[in-house]
C-alpha cells in the first residue's frame, strides 16, 4: 500500500484507499482503454501564462508551505480529491494564505480558466460561504476552504500541473508543453442560488441545467424514449464518476448523436461547450475540436421527468469526453429526502485513460525513457 493510501486509511476512508490503490486505467467501456485517441502533438496554444503564474505562486510560498503543496508530476496525489466538505486535504487553502499569496493563487486560476470559468469557480466558493452562513458551520464551510497543490515544476517541456480541491469544486489541470487536460473537473453547489447573506444573488449551474433540459425538450417522443436511461421520476443521486471513481466501466447509453437532427446536434454541442468553455478560450477550442471529431460516437442519456421545474440527471458520453449533471438529494439544507434543484453536482471526465493527462504522461515517458536528461523511472 502506498504512503498516499496509508494516509487516506488513517483519515478513516478505507473504501477510498482501496480505489486509490488500484492502478489507474480510467473510465472505459470494458476495462481496457482505447489507445491512440490523445496523441502527443502541438496545439499551437501557448501555456506560458499558466506556467508563469504557477511559478509565481510557488515562489510566494514559504519552504514549510511548499513542502505540503508541491508534489511530483506523476504523483498519485492527483487522484486524492473529494467533493465532501469534511475531507482532509493536502496543499494550502485560501484561508491560510497571506493576501499576496491569494493574489498569486487567483492569478493562476485566471491564467488557466476562461473569464466565465473563473467566475463559476469563484461563485461555487462564494456559495460555500452562503451555506456556512445558513448552517452556522463556519469550521466546515467557507469561501476560503479551497486547497491548491502543484504537481511537478512548472516547465516549458516537462509535464506538470495544478489541482484545486474543496467542497463542490475540484479542478485538475495537467500541462505538457502546449497540451492541456482539465479533467476530472467537478462543480456543484448547495444551494445553487444565494437568496440572502453576503453573496446574495450569486448563482451557479443554471446554464448547465437549462441547456441540458432544452436538449431533452427538443427530442421527439421516440427520441426521448431512446435517451431515457431509467423511466419515471428521479428517485435518488445518479452521478457515477465523482471522486474515487477513476476506473469505472461504463458503456455508452441513451440516444446516439447520429440519430439527432442538425438543430439537436447543435444543442448537444452547446451543452458540451458550457463545460469545456470553463478552460481558457484557446485550449477550449482544441478540446471542442476533439469532441466534434467523435460526435458520431457521442451519446446523450437522461433520468427523470421533463418539465420546467422537474429534477433530472443527464449524461453525455463519447470516447473522448464524459459529462454528468445531477440534481441531488439534500445534505446541508432541510427538506424532503428527494432530489431537488437546490443541490446540483456535475463532473467532466476524459475517458480512455487521459484523466489527469495520464495518457499523455504515459506517452511522454515512453518517448523519453532512453533520455537520461529526463530522469524518468
Amino acid at each position: 500500500m502506498s504512503l498516499l493510501t496509508i494516509g487516506v486509511v488513517a483519515r478513516g476512508r478505507a473504501d477510498e484507499a482501496v480505489q486509490l490503490n488500484e492502478p489507474f486505467k480510467g473510465i472505459t467501456r470494458d476495462g481496457t482503454p482505447v489507445r491512440g485517441l490523445f496523441p502527443l502533438r502541438s496545439t499551437g496554444v501557448s501555456t506560458a501564462p499558466v506556467r508563469m503564474a504557477a511559478a509565481a505562486f510557488l515562489a510566494s510560498l514559504t519552504p514549510e508551505q511548499k513542502t505540503g503543496t508541491a508534489f511530483p508530476a506523476d504523483s498519485e496525489e492527483w487522484r486524492d480529491w473529494q467533493n465532501i466538505h469534511r475531507y482532509v486535504r493536502k496543499g494550502i487553502n485560501f484561508k491560510s494564505m497571506t493576501a499576496s499569496q491569494r493574489v498569486r493563487a487567483m492569478e493562476l486560476l485566471r491564467a488557466s480558466l476562461s473569464a466565465r470559468g473563473l467566475q463559476k469557480s469563484q461563485n461555487v466558493m462564494r456559495l460555500n460561504q452562503t451555506i456556512a452562513e445558513m448552517t452556522q458551520k463556519f469550521d466546515e464551510y467557507g469561501d476560503g476552504l479551497y486547497h491548491l497543490t502543484v504537481m511537478g515544476e512548472p516547465s516549458e517541456n516537462a509535464p506538470w500541473g495544478w489541482q484545486l480541491d474543496g467542497h463542490h469544486l475540484a479542478i485538475n489541470y495537467f500541462v505538457l508543453r502546449d497540451q492541456v487536460v482539465m479533467t476530472p473537473a467537478f462543480m456543484g453547489s448547495e444551494p445553487v442560488i444565494a437568496e440572502d447573506g453576503v453573496h446574495k444573488g450569486t448563482s451557479v449551474m443554471q446554464d448547465e441545467q437549462n441547456k441540458g433540459l432544452a436538449l431533452m425538450t427538443s427530442l421527439r417522443p421516440d427520441q426521448r424514449t431512446q435517451a431515457t436511461l431509467v423511466a419515471g421520476p428521479k428517485a435518488g443521486n445518479n452521478a457515477l464518476t465523482q471522486a474515487f471513481r477513476d476506473n469505472i466501466t461504463l458503456d455508452f447509453a441513451g440516444i446516439k448523436a447520429s440519430a439527432l437532427d442538425d438543430k439537436q446536434r447543435t444543442l448537444l454541442l452547446d451543452v458540451v461547450a458550457e463545460y469545456v468553455n470553463n478552460m481558457a478560450p484557446g485550449h477550449a477550442k482544441v478540446r471542442m475540436d476533439e469532441v466534434r471529431e467523435h460526435l458520431s460516437e457521442t451519446y446523450f442519456g437522461w433520468i427523470g421527468e421533463v418539465g420546467p421545474e422537474t429534477v433530472f440527471y443527464y449524461r453525455i458520453h463519447s470516447p473522448v469526453i464524459l459529462i454528468e449533471f445531477d440534481h441531488q438529494l439534500p445534505v446541508a439544507l432541510p427538506g424532503p429526502r428527494v432530489p431537488n434543484r437546490r443541490h446540483v453536482h456535475s463532473v467532466v471526465r476524459t475517458p480512455n485513460g487521459n484523466d489527469y493527462g495520464k495518457d499523455l504522461l504515459r506517452q511522454h515517458y515512453e518517448a523519453t525513457r532512453a533520455n537520461p536528461a529526463h530522469g524518468h523511472q
